[in-house]
């Protein structure tokens, strides 16, 4: 993502804050993964959003009332020393350089110079709880201010940040949706991979190991810990365990991302572990591509973000009563919400830097328009637990298909369309292997 990409959003968000406001926003801390090794460094969305800068221990102001607004960066200073364990600091000199702030100082000098910011300012813009400990301190400068308030110089508001900026990030830029489908043409590789390898016998976890793979041949790491579940295991929403053998006449389904540039894919498919759907797999496969089909056909500008939902739960709805696993009337069945035994989540959340991403789903109480520019998933899916008062021919199938798409006035854009879904398409790579 190229610097001026960062500094429009800083513009336009300077914008929405006005004068009188001061945004203070810390990166994300480490995390300790345990006793003295740190998880992966990954910068906090927000702070990246409006900065590009990838380093801990960093604090962004944005003052708007000074000229067309001003960016200040508190970073850590070079330091050879550590530098020689961790690898190579940014430090202030090179932040303004590299990053477009307006002046950079030594996080070290954030006590001094900060609080004078605060006081000249009516409203702080701030995320409260992302950084805790950044939390203590920040009350306590104003705390402080107040002592004296007296003389007329302290904020008289806390604002929460994200009120504004997740409006903002939920409308996609034109290089926001290039990272987006960058990231979906990887994930889309690295599942048509795996359905290339997959076979009886193999473990879930070797069948992970695919995606891996492929996802580090690109330079990439996942957007969030993948599934893949064979037989009964699909129907465990959540499940991570991946460590159960693969067995012939069963279906797998993986739902596996990844992030290229801070954006996510999200994708999920559903596949036969020897190749080959049995009849009553691909009874329900049909009906939840069909939902696949009839929902993203609704992602148009001016319908609203449920309008996907209603129709996919319709297809499912109408494909259960018509394999027998519901019995009644079509709208007695879609008004008893019939279908929650068998399909229990939405059809989808919106997508971004964060794979859920940031985005309010309804505006005054009413399911928001849907928008040019909004990116989402669409991802029906059928699951019939093995323990499940049906035909035993149906117990211990779990479906999914999730697509990436983004909202445009007209067709939407399926950023994951290189990957199979048809069934003669999936059984086709599946025996190219």
């Amino acid at each position: 993502m190229k610097e001026k990409e960062f500094a429009r959003r800083r513009r336009h968000f300077m914008e929405l804050v006005g004068s009188g406001g001061i945004v203070v926003l810390p990166a994300a801390p480490e995390r300790v993964r345990s006793r003295d090794t740190l998880f992966q460094y990954r910068p906090d969305s927000d702070f990246f959003y409006l900065t590009g800068f990838p380093e801990p221990e960093a604090v962004a102001v944005l003052i708007p009332g000074r000229a067309e607004g001003e960016f200040l960066l508190f970073c850590r200073e070079r330091n050879p020393e550590r530098e020689l364990w961790d690898g190579a600091r940014c430090g202030p000199e090179a932040a303004v350089a590299t990053y477009g702030c307006d002046d950079a100082f030594p996080i070290g000098d954030i006590d001094e110079i900060l609080p004078r910011l605060l006081e000249q300012s009516e409203r702080v813009y701030y995320p409260m709880g992302v950084a805790t400990e950044f939390d203590q301190r920040l009350l306590g400068w104003i705390n402080a201010l107040n002592v004296k308030r007296q003389s007329g110089h302290a904020p008289s508001e806390i604002v929460a940040l994200g009120h504004l900026l997740h409006e903002m990030r939920l409308f996609k830029s034109g290089a926001e949706t290039g990272a987006l489908q960058k990231a979906a043409q990887i994930a889309v590789a690295a599942h048509r991979r795996a359905m290339r390898a997959c076979r009886p016998g193999l473990m879930e976890y070797e069948l992970e190991a695919e995606y891996l793979h492929e996802f580090k041949r690109h330079g990439v790491d996942c957007s969030y810990l993948p599934i893949v579940a064979g037989g009964a295991n699909a129907c465990v929403l959540h499940y991570r365990d991946n460590n159960a053998p693969l067995a012939d006449g069963d279906l797998v389904l993986v739902d596996a991302g990844c992030e290229y540039e801070m954006y996510a894919s999200d994708i999920t498919r559903t596949f036969p572990v020897n190749g080959r759907f049995s009849a009553a797999q691909r009874d329900l496969y049909e009906i939840v591509l069909a939902a696949n089909a009839a929902a993203t056909a609704k992602v148009v500008a001016g319908n609203h973000w449920n309008d996907p939902h209603e129709a996919a739960i319709k297809e499912v709805t109408r494909g259960l009563k018509e394999v027998g696993l519901l019995k009644g009337r079509l709208p007695a069945l879609l008004k008893g919400a019939a279908y929650r035994e068998f399909f229990m989540h939405r059809t989808g959340h919106w997508l971004g830097m964060d794979v859920h991403d940031v985005g309010d789903y309804k505006v005054a109480e009413q399911w928001r328009l849907l928008e040019p520019g909004m990116a989402l998933t669409i991802e029906p899916g059928i699951y019939i637990s093995a323990s499940s008062r049906v035909p035993k021919h149906w117990r211990g199938i779990g479906i999914r298909i999730e697509d990436d798409v983004v909202v445009r006035r007209e067709a939407p854009r399926v950023l994951t369309a290189g990957l199979p879904a048809a069934v003669e398409d999936v059984e086709a790579l599946m025996a190219a292997a």
